[in-house]
């Protein structure tokens, strides 16, 4: 019979677990050269697919969280690039 539990969480994606990466995630990690322009793409690119969102779907809670999970995927994508894939 095969084995029906559930997996861990993939390596890839564990919590911090060290002082120093629970230190660097919770400290203002101002922008290092080059950054900004990532910062720059992520944004203007989620506004792009916001306003794509915003006038193909009714308004709705749908519509709502479309456009909140957006805004979660950039303040991510952020958090990635100024940490470095730290996490």
């Amino acid at each position: 019979m095969e084995d029906t539990q559930c997996n861990p969480e993939p390596q890839c994606c564990e919590q911090p677990e060290s002082a120093f990466q629970v230190g660097k995630v919770f400290t203002y990690q101002p922008p290092k050269e080059g950054q900004p322009a990532k910062y720059e793409a992520t944004r203007s690119n989620a506004k792009e697919l916001a306003f794509v969102i915003l006038e193909n779907t009714p308004e709705c809670a749908d519509q709502t969280a479309a456009i909140r999970k957006l805004r979660e995927a950039v303040m991510t994508a952020n958090a990635a690039i100024a940490l470095e894939g730290l996490v």
